[in-house]
């Protein structure tokens, strides 16, 4: 059987800057692939989740967004917009602000879809309003998009996938000094939105020096931005392997890969080991499974389920960290070990 020829019109996704709904994009991209498999598919992204972009089941092509987050730089976005003219015949814009709208406005593609957001009317002219309370899960106003002008919810949201190339697990692994281990856990310890997000650094030690006793190999996960956290672990932690600030994106994904169980606050690589289907046991604070939940049937979610809860702020307003200091690293412990059997 011939292969599909590509369609003549190619579609740009203007990407999410946070890696958890970078992920749930690629709900919205197996969406669209599913109802045209030979459209052409690029996603412009900001170069630090290039890797998780390009992994995307049915994305064809990434582009490098070069403007940070707070830069307009309007005359740097006119260049670039049109030196993408021509390309494409539609966009549909994931982030709510105005500039993240220009540069298919100013590549000329004839549809440009996404939420009103600030004031979009114009450089969006597929312009949609979103009911927030009936839609209250990311990936569903995702896939919201790729429905026609006046659905009120998606026919279909699939789960996001990602693929992990066993190649890459084993170089990754080899190069950071772990042996392959189906029953390690891997912890995420960090959360880069706020301390609101973060389960206690002693509550994660704890957890693992439960999980060394009885016999697991336990891996720290995080960015750069977490090796404070993933220090104070280790140090209280003897025998873990810290992680943290020690590989790129791609090279974290391929570790989540091969983990057997992932403990994780409420973050990007909670969607990403969700996407690899992993099992996972999710730690919530001041956010809520409402509305960003780990997209899998193998995840236990743990919460306080207090009356504050969720606030949804970076730090605690009422100075306690009630939410997570009260989530015990016994409860998290049990609910590890039940994935791990599952």
């Amino acid at each position: 059987m011939m292969a599909p020829r590509a369609e003549k019109g190619e579609l740009l996704i203007v990407g999410p800057s946070w890696l958890g709904d970078a992920v749930m994009m690629g709900a919205l991209v197996r969406r669209l692939k599913a109802e045209r498999p030979a459209r052409r598919i690029t996603v412009l992204t900001p170069a630090h989740l290039e890797d998780l972009a390009a992994r995307l089941p049915g994305v064809d092509a990434t582009l490098v967004n070069p403007f940070g987050h707070g830069a307009l730089r309007l005359a740097e976005r006119l260049r670039f917009g049109r030196s993408l003219g021509g390309r494409f015949d539609a966009a549909i814009v994931l982030p709510h602000s105005w500039k993240s709208a220009l540069i298919p406005l100013f590549a000329g593609a004839p549809r440009r879809t996404g939420f009103v957001g600030e004031a979009r009317w114009g450089v969006l002219n597929d312009a949609r309003r979103l009911d927030a309370a009936a839609l209250p899960r990311m990936v569903d106003r995702f896939c919201l998009l790729a429905e026609p002008r006046g659905a009120v919810r998606p026919a279909e949201t699939p789960r996001p996938r990602l693929a992990a190339d066993p190649a890459a697990i084993a170089a990754t692994l080899a190069r950071l000094g772990l042996a392959s281990d189906p029953s390690a856990v891997a912890l995420c310890v960090g959360a880069e939105y706020g301390p609101a997000k973060r389960w206690p650094a002693a509550h994660f030690a704890a957890l693992a020096r439960a999980l060394r006793a009885v016999g697991r190999d336990v891996w720290l996960i995080g960015g750069p931005g977490d090796a404070a956290i993933g220090a104070e672990v280790a140090a209280l932690a003897p025998g873990v392997a810290d992680l943290t600030g020690r590989t790129t994106l791609a090279e974290a994904i391929e570790l989540v890969a091969a983990a057997g169980a992932v403990v994780t606050n409420d973050t990007g690589l909670m969607h990403v080991a969700a996407a690899l289907d992993r099992p996972i046991v999710a730690l919530y604070g001041s956010s809520s499974p409402a509305f960003t939940p780990p997209l899998s049937e193998r995840a236990a979610i743990l919460s306080q389920g207090l009356d504050c809860s969720p606030c949804f702020e970076r730090i605690c307003p009422l100075g306690h960290f009630k939410c997570l200091n009260e989530l015990t690293p016994e409860r998290v412990l049990g609910a590890t070990l039940e994935r791990l059997a599952a």
